[in-house]
C-alpha cells in the first residue's frame, strides 16, 4: 500500500504479508484423476508451481513421485508432464514435428521408444494434418493438442494441467477430455486438473479439491461435492455456494 499525506509531499509504503497457500495438505494417489478448484487469486497457480518446483514452500514439505520438486526440479521433470493452457512450451516458429523432436533431445527418448509414442499420440490427437505446420499457424485447438502431445512424449507419471480447455470450441474439448480419460484409464497417469470449465471436472473427475484463500475448503467425490450443497440444482450452483460460504 502506498499512501500519500495531506500536504501531498510525502509517500509511506506499507508491506502486508500475503500467504498464497497456508495450512494445505493433501495427498494424490497413483491413477487418481483430480480436479483441483478454486477462484481467482485462490491459491492453484502457487501449488501447481510448488508441485513442480518453479517455487519453493517457505515450511512444509512437498513430494511429488517421492521427490523433492525444488531440489530434484531435473530429475522430477522427466516423472511429470505439464500443460498450462495460456502458454505453450512448443516452439512458435518451428513445425509442430520439429518441437517434438527437440522435446525428445531434452527428455533422452531414444527415437525408436519415440518414434512409437509419437504415432500414437499422432493417431490419437489427430495431430497428422498439421505436424508440418509452425505452432503460430496453429489453431488454438490443435496447439492444445499439440501441447498434449508434447507433455506425454516422454511418459510422465504425473500429469498436471492448468486450463487445458481454455478458450477451445465445444469439438475440440469433447476431444480433449476423451483424450485425457483414455490416458487416465489405459495408462494409469495421474493427473492433476485445475479449470474453472466445470464441464472438465463433471466429465472427468472422480474426486474434486477445492482451495480458497490458500487452504483447503473441500476434498471429496463430485457426488460428495454435489451433496454438500442440497436444493443446489447444477455444479456451477454448488461450487459457487462453496466458494462463498468459505469466505464467510
Amino acid at each position: 500500500m502506498i499512501e500519500l499525506d495531506r500536504a501531498g509531499r510525502t509517500f509511506r509504503v506499507k508491506r502486508t504479508l500475503v500467504h498464497a497457500v497456508r495450512d494445505l495438505s493433501f495427498t494424490v494417489a497413483p491413477g487418481e484423476f483430480v480436479g483441483y478448484l478454486g477462484p481467482n487469486g485462490a491459491g492453484k497457480s502457487t501449488t501447481i508451481k510448488m508441485l513442480c518446483g518453479i517455487l519453493t514452500p517457505s515450511s512444509g514439505r512437498v513430494r511429488v513421485a517421492g521427490l523433492d520438486p525444488s531440489r530434484k526440479r531435473t530429475t522430477l521433470a522427466r516423472r511429470i508432464g505439464v500443460v498450462f493452457g495460456q502458454r505453450t512450451t512448443l516452439w512458435w516458429d518451428l513445425p509442430l514435428k520439429d518441437s517434438f523432436e527437440l522435446i525428445r533431445l531434452l527428455y533422452k527418448v531414444d527415437r525408436g521408444t519415440f518414434a512409437r509414442r509419437l504415432a500414437e499420440l499422432t493417431e490419437t490427437l489427430d495431430l497428422g494434418d498439421f505436424l508440418r505446420t509452425p505452432v503460430r499457424q496453429l489453431s488454438l485447438g490443435q496447439r492444445m493438442r499439440g501441447d498434449l502431445a508434447a507433455a506425454l512424449l516422454h511418459a510422465p507419471d504425473v500429469l498436471v494441467l492448468d486450463e487445458p480447455t481454455i478458450g477451445l470450441d465445444v469439438v475440440s474439448k469433447a476431444s480433449i477430455r476423451a483424450f485425457l480419460a483414455r490416458v487416465n484409464a489405459e495408462q494409469g497417469t495421474t493427473v492433476l486438473l485445475t479449470t474453472h470449465d466445470l464441464g472438465d471436472i463433471e466429465r472427468l473427475c472422480r474426486r474434486v479439491m477445492l482451495i480458497d484463500h490458500g487452504s483447503l475448503a473441500f476434498d471429496g467425490t463430485l457426488d460428495d461435492l454435489m451433496a454438500s450443497a442440497p436444493g443446489h440444482a447444477t455444479i456451477e450452483e454448488v461450487v459457487t455456494h462453496l466458494y462463498t460460504s468459505s469466505r464467510q
